[in-house]
């Protein structure tokens, strides 16, 4: 009963500051993903055992040139890296092959492709046509609180057949699945109250959100897994590390910013 209220309080702190941030101002946003991406980089640092602070200086610097370039388009060669190096840590997950970190550079590389560059992407997302949106992260947000929800509840009543039992032995097929149905409906109400996107839109980017979360949480268990650690960190009182919750957030941010901005 204790661990339970701990992790109610440790969450409802976690989202009460967030959302707060979010709908505070754009600069309060930008600040709150600043933080919580310097806390996760540090925390994988931690998991792959590097001790370069290289990557906390790119981060930095990034924030500073993201700030200033909000209504600037990249160049999409830089989006396609950022997806490709992406699809490179998926095929790590489903080949089952160990990813090799061995020194300083492979490390660095890493933080780079894993949080850097997705924290770019998640500082961008809720700008369209360079007005702030906040509403576009609230909604993205609870689309996956909704499939994370929702594919706990049906994994642990129904959930028999293992989804990756080698990278994540609680996820079920029947949880994945769960989480997928009651992200779309969530989507679909997203929609009818919603001013910004289509229903259509809404369900795709719910689709891509329940997906890519998924895959985003395997591919973090992978690197737990192989560094022999539960969490990523002590944080948040009851759920482990800050990355443990964003593990998702920062994965599918690519994905769903190419959806937004360049198929829509």
């Amino acid at each position: 009963m204790r661990d339970l209220l701990t992790r109610s309080v440790s969450a409802l702190v976690y989202a009460a500051v967030f959302i707060t941030a979010i709908f505070f101002s754009k600069e309060s946003y930008l600040v709150i993903i600043g933080v919580f991406s310097l806390i996760s980089l540090w925390e994988f640092s931690k998991i792959i055992q590097s001790k370069s602070y290289l990557s906390f200086l790119v981060l930095v610097l990034l924030s500073i040139v993201t700030i200033y370039t909000l209504d600037v388009e990249y160049p999409s060669v830089i989006l396609g890296f950022s997806l490709f190096c992406l699809a490179i840590l998926l095929y790590y997950l489903f080949s089952l092959k160990k990813i090799h970190y061995a020194n300083t550079q492979q490390k660095t590389f890493l933080k780079y492709i894993y949080i850097i560059l997705p924290f770019f992407y998640l500082a961008k997302l809720p700008f369209i046509n360079s007005e702030y949106t906040p509403s576009i992260i609230f909604y993205i947000i609870l689309l996956i609180w909704t499939n994370d929800s929702f594919a706990y509840l049906v994994g642990k009543n129904f959930g028999k057949h293992k989804l990756f039992e080698k990278v994540s032995p609680k996820k079920t097929i029947e949880g994945f699945l769960g989480g997928l149905v009651f992200a779309i409906l969530a989507g679909f109400v997203i929609a009818k109250n919603s001013i910004i996107f289509s229903t259509v839109d809404w369900i795709i980017i719910a689709i891509i959100v329940s997906v890519m979360g998924n895959l985003g949480d395997l591919v973090e268990s992978k690197f737990k897994r192989q560094a022999n650690v539960k969490d990523s960190g002590t944080i948040m009182p009851g759920h482990g590390g800050l990355l443990d919750r964003l593990d998702s957030l920062f994965f599918l941010a690519p994905f769903v910013y190419l959806y937004i901005h360049y198929i829509m």
